[in-house]
């Protein structure tokens, strides 16, 4: 006896397969990271991932046009500051590198959705996230400047700052500055479950953001730990966080479905720079098909139930449309 249901009707070409398909990735769900320098007409590559660069703020405008006429208008801004100093001075400075440039792109691409990723380590001249003393990290004394940091990007135009430090109680701080400031309407996107993971590599190269001694295993979470991601997004959702986040995306896949089982606001999952370089990797050595490696990687995102994906794949799958 043949089974009554027989599945493979409804893979049984293309154009049904399309039809029934559960799952779509589409430009609106993208959020591209941009990496913005001082100087002018600067476009310098970051090695170690293929495709992107530290731009000047004028390249950045450049770079971000094309890939908004292709779909691509959701940015999350990191600078990279010319001085660095033990208090982070330049992250919370009005004429900072990533203040002018939301000023300029707020002007030329003004339905874009800008996020700036608030945190210290760009800015420290020791790489960490917060205020060393004694050679711990203090919480309270580093939240203060994360929150005048989150002020200063949203006066200057930003629609979401983005914490990224996981200091305790720093997205309570946020909103409440930006209460008190007049600034109710800027969203706060926690990256809330961000683990201590070994796929930051390439980033910190690009964001010239790594420690200068130890690691952030005292702030950033146990890769082992399921259970305290959840207490982390729950805490930041009661401290008036409006998207949560897990970082990175592909190893905790579980955690971004708990979390979209268990909350009702929208869950944000970011791709990080090491899985982007292993694929581009592997694809120039030509051991796998990079788009369909690609497309997998970030269906299994979506599919895991992530609303939204920061991806420095988003360039690539404009430019492809």
């Amino acid at each position: 006896m043949y089974p009554t249901h027989r599945p493979r009707r409804l893979r049984r070409n293309a154009a049904v397969r399309s039809l029934v398909r559960e799952t779509h990735l589409q430009n609106e769900q993208l959020i591209y990271p941009v990496f913005i320098s001082e100087g002018s007409e600067r476009q310098t590559p970051v090695e170690s991932m293929p495709g992107i660069y530290q731009f000047s703020i004028d390249g950045a405008i450049g770079e971000c046009s094309v890939l908004y006429e292709k779909g691509i208008r959701n940015f999350l801004i990191f600078g990279l500051p010319q001085q660095k100093d033990e208090n982070a001075s330049s992250a919370y400075d009005d004429r900072g590198i990533v203040q002018r440039a939301l000023r300029t792109m707020r002007k030329e691409l003004p339905d874009s959705i800008l996020f700036t990723d608030v945190c210290l380590c760009p800015y420290t001249d020791h790489g960490h996230c917060g205020i060393v003393k004694d050679g711990i990290i203090a919480n309270d004394e580093s939240v203060e400047l994360l929150a005048r940091t989150a002020l200063s990007h949203a006066r200057a135009g930003a629609d979401f700052v983005a914490p990224s430090d996981m200091m305790d109680g720093r997205v309570g701080a946020i909103r409440s500055i930006l209460d008190e400031n007049g600034l109710s309407d800027i969203g706060i996107l926690s990256y809330s479950a961000k683990y201590s993971s070994a796929f930051y590599g390439p980033f910190r190269e690009a964001a010239h953001s790594a420690p200068q001694f130890g690691d952030r295993k005292t702030h950033q979470m146990d890769p082992a730990n399921r259970l305290e991601a959840l207490k982390e997004m729950e805490s930041d959702i009661q401290e008036g966080a409006d998207i949560i986040m897990v970082k990175p995306a592909l190893s905790y896949l579980d955690i971004i479905r708990e979390a979209k089982d268990r909350f009702i606001l929208p869950i944000a999952a970011y791709n990080v720079s090491g899985e982007y370089s292993m694929v581009k990797a592997a694809a120039m050595k030509g051991w796998v098909n990079e788009r369909a490696i690609r497309d997998e990687i970030l269906l299994s995102i979506r599919r895991a139930g992530a609303d939204m994906i920061i991806t420095y794949f988003a360039k690539d799958l404009a430019l492809e449309s």
